[in-house]
């Protein structure tokens, strides 16, 4: 599977690699992850509101998971 930033975050921490993308979201800054909210918001949108380069995220989470 290969994450987009147009996927929801939902979507992206409900698979076999959530606990790898969730680790590379925290460290990012991302601490939302286990919000509710952030469960509707697409990747863009997540980082968007934090501030954070959402293509090197994506690259960052590929690479990880390939």
């Amino acid at each position: 599977m290969s994450i987009s930033k147009d996927m929801l975050m939902g979507e992206i921490l409900d698979n076999d690699k959530a606990e790898t993308i969730a680790s590379i979201l925290m460290a990012e800054g991302m601490h939302c992850v286990g919000c509710p909210s952030a469960q509707m918001e697409s990747l863009e949108e997540a980082c968007m509101v934090h501030g954070i380069d959402c293509d090197a995220v994506v690259s960052k989470i590929n690479a990880a998971i390939s």
